[in-house]
């Protein structure tokens, strides 16, 4: 079974907050509720997010500051903010937001499907990179002679290459059709460069895997972190 994502919703009103769950719904994915900042960075201490939905106007901290405290923690500095604003103060106003760490800058009342079309590409890249990451700790396990008995450490090392090779391919093909539709949307600076990321660890990953192959080199290689 797929774990879903997580997707932190911060507004201090609970009809907005109301609003962004029917919005999200059909990503069937698991929404989670703050009604402030303090709320929010609370949550964020224990649980990790895709991306972060959050309210600009909120009583005491406000979302620029909300945003300031999440990228000075090295947990949560890497995940895309989202700034929601129902007043629209100009240029200064929007580049403010993006200083404070947003990925995007949206105005209310917003366009739900755009709203949700925007999530839905963080969502996939975070799914992606879970995925990148699972694949990368088994190849680690296995270049350390690593891990609990089992089933797989009583397979041949040439079938457990061959498995782990078959599900980097899986994510490689899923990572790369992510990139062309992103290409084809025009879509955010910020999705894009994080797609290029995915996909530079993933040509880390499939050269450490490539090394472990008989005859192709040492048997040592750097794992993406």
């Amino acid at each position: 079974m797929v774990q879903k994502a997580k997707i932190l919703l911060v507004d201090d009103r609970p009809e907005n907050l109301l609003a962004l769950e029917a919005i999200l719904s059909a990503l069937d994915q698991t929404l989670v509720r703050a009604s402030s900042g303090e709320e929010a960075l609370k949550a964020l201490l224990t649980d990790d997010f895709a991306v972060i939905l959050l309210d600009v106007q909120m009583p005491g901290m406000d979302g620029f500051e909300t945003a300031a405290h999440i990228k000075r923690r090295e947990r949560t500095r890497d995940i895309p903010i989202i700034f929601l604003t129902a007043i629209n103060h100009g240029p200064h106003h929007t580049f403010r937001g993006y200083a404070a760490g947003a990925v995007d800058y949206i105005s209310k009342p917003f366009d739900p499907w755009v709203l949700r079309a925007k999530v839905s590409v963080f969502v996939e890249l975070y799914m992606k990179n879970c995925q990148l990451r699972e694949q990368a700790a088994l190849l680690r396990l296995q270049l350390e002679g690593g891990g609990h008995p089992g089933a797989d450490q009583e397979k041949e090392p040439a079938g457990l290459l061959a498995e782990l090779s078959a599900r980097l391919a899986a994510v490689e093909e899923q990572a790369e059709a992510l990139s062309k539709q992103l290409d084809d949307e025009s879509a955010d600076a910020a999705a894009v460069a994080t797609a290029a990321h995915l996909e530079r660890k993933l040509t880390g990953l499939r050269r450490a895997l490539d090394a472990l192959e008989p005859g192709t080199g040492s048997g040592t290689a750097a794992l993406p972190s």
